[in-house]
């Protein structure tokens, strides 16, 4: 279905339909870290440009790996439709809550309480292909929307932090992600 460098606005469109992508980030010499992301999280800025918000979890990965490596694929598939799946690679940079730049970087997104950081990739390559092995499924609802938001909201911005220092301060690959303040 093809190989680019840029996002075009048939990609983009499918990009915008899917309740849910996949990132994926690894040390260079470290475990590969497979996450899936949604609730409406993601932008694309431009045919070069995709800024997703990163929310609470259980692990750290995501943030810690490009610290190291700044390598990013994410990955998207049809569920309903015509099949697709769509590999969007690229070099990521991220932002913090406690950085200068967090507001106009998350203006746009929805206030979820527990954003913990913010990436920004420059996409360098674009893959489609068919996707014919892949279920159909239908969404049924954002489990995000009646789980993890209210769970972050009903700790308070405190109770969020004492969270990330608890299961957020080292990664599986004993790296620091750089979450806290003092890490």
């Amino acid at each position: 279905m093809g190989t680019g460098t840029a996002l075009h606005p048939t990609r983009c469109a499918c990009i915008e339909r899917q309740p849910v992508f996949v990132v994926a980030t690894a040390a260079p010499d470290g475990r590969v870290n497979v996450s899936p992301k949604g609730m409406g999280t993601l932008r694309i800025l431009g045919d070069a440009h995709v800024r997703w918000l990163d929310l609470s979890g259980s692990g750290n990965e995501t943030a810690s790996h490009p610290q190291t490596s700044s390598r990013m694929p994410l990955k998207f598939r049809t569920f309903e439709g015509s099949p697709m799946i769509l590999r969007v690679h690229g070099q990521a940079t991220a932002s913090r809550p406690r950085d200068r730049n967090w507001d106009g970087k998350v203006a746009g997104f929805p206030v979820l309480a527990g954003s913990r950081r913010n990436f920004d990739l420059r996409v360098d390559l674009v893959r489609a292909s068919r996707g014919s092995g892949i279920p159909v499924m239908r969404f049924v609802k954002n489990r995000g929307e009646e789980e993890l938001v209210p769970y972050c909201e009903r700790m308070s911005q405190e109770g969020v932090t004492g969270y990330w220092r608890r299961k957020n301060t080292v990664s599986i690959d004993s790296m620091a992600p750089g979450i806290l303040d003092d890490d």
